[in-house]
């Protein structure tokens, strides 16, 4: 089993059902709903600082040192929990902690600056990013959209080529050079983010199909954090891709 989303490696499962020889039970392994349930407290947390730093920036009272060191050190915890997948029941809720100061900042920085042309960018960028979750949702559960072999392989590729592509944007932004893909506004650089919020929104359905499976092959309890964790992981990605597309929206207005 595969995913495109970082913090889930192929045949992370393999082996649990012959390791674990004694009987298992909820309290010992991992369960859909105990996934679920440690995803809405993880987004609770980023909510809670979201918010402190959103009414921070408001009220000018942030330290605007915090934002670039939020997104590293929210970097760092990432890089943590996916090679070391059994500190997610820390790492994670620190996770969400620290990108919750991150987007919580950055969009009141957004708010802000589109407020005239594009009043409520942020959360109309929030109500987006949760409809595409509840849509992507339902197309899983439905089975509208099977997660077949082919279509991970296709999700991981997109996905890998679009992350060679930030790599090299901002390599090339240390010499001057701007890819206007990324930031432009035109119809070229819309399309783009268009594409990558689509990439960004099928991950979500690889994600599901991963907690699925942790469940269904009896993974260790921790793996109900790491799930909710890779599941944090994609979703912020998704918020900070549609902010972007609206931001080029307003700046056609």
């Amino acid at each position: 089993m595969s995913s495109g989303n970082p913090a889930f490696s192929q045949d992370m499962f393999a082996g649990y059902e012959q390791v674990y020889g004694a009987p298992k039970t909820r309290s010992t392994v991992t369960t859909v709903q105990g996934t679920v349930g440690k995803t809405f407290l993880l987004l609770a947390i980023l909510s809670f600082t979201a918010l402190w730093s959103w009414n921070a920036v408001a009220g000018g009272t942030f330290n605007m040192t915090l934002l670039p060191i939020s997104a590293l050190a929210g970097f760092i915890v990432a890089m943590i929990t996916i090679f070391r997948p059994t500190s997610a029941p820390v790492t994670a809720p620190i996770y969400a902690a620290l990108e919750g100061v991150f987007l919580g900042a950055l969009s009141q920085l957004i708010e802000m600056k589109y407020h005239a042309r594009f009043p409520g960018i942020a959360l109309q960028a929030v109500m987006l990013t949760c409809g595409t979750l509840f849509m992507m949702l339902f197309l899983y559960q439905t089975r509208l959209v099977r997660v077949t072999e082919k279509l991970q392989t296709g999700i991981i590729a997109a996905t890998g080529s679009i992350a060679l592509f930030y790599l090299v944007t901002m390599l090339l932004r240390f010499f001057g050079v701007e890819m206007p893909l990324v930031w432009s506004s035109s119809g070229l650089g819309i399309g783009f983010s268009l594409l990558v919020i689509g990439i960004a929104a099928f991950n979500l359905l690889l994600d599901f199909d991963f907690i699925e499976k942790a469940a269904y092959a009896g993974a260790p309890k921790y793996m109900e954090w790491y799930g909710a964790f890779g599941l944090m992981v994609t979703l912020v990605w998704l918020y900070l891709e549609i902010i972007r597309l609206l931001q080029k929206l307003a700046d056609r207005r």
